[in-house]
């Protein structure tokens, strides 16, 4: 699979993401057969189409974007819980999915 097929389907699993939940980069690079590869999941968001909802990818141990400081906002509003340690409920909000 080359670079841009594997953003692309990295931007189609973000689309799947519910509302109220979290997948990991770690996550999305697994399901894509790819579970060494989470940094480059991250790449993919980077480039990704307006209106997807890449708040809700977060880091293996739950940590939002440090250079996106609205990522915890927006996750909040769907009522996502965000811990003291400001990092997202894996335990309670991360989605199964695949």
């Amino acid at each position: 699979m080359d670079r841009e097929d594997f953003f692309e389907r990295v931007w189609d699993l973000v689309a799947e993401i519910p509302y109220g939940q979290v997948a990991t980069y770690g996550q999305l690079a697994g399901w894509l057969g790819y579970p060494r590869h989470a940094r480059l999941a991250g790449a993919a968001l980077r480039y990704a189409p307006e209106g997807l909802p890449c708040h809700r990818v977060v880091a293996a141990d739950g940590r939002c974007s440090p250079y996106w400081p609205q990522q915890q906002i927006l996750l909040l509003q769907e009522g996502v819980t965000i811990l003291p340690n400001g990092k997202a409920d894996l335990a309670h909000f991360r989605w199964q999915g695949l």
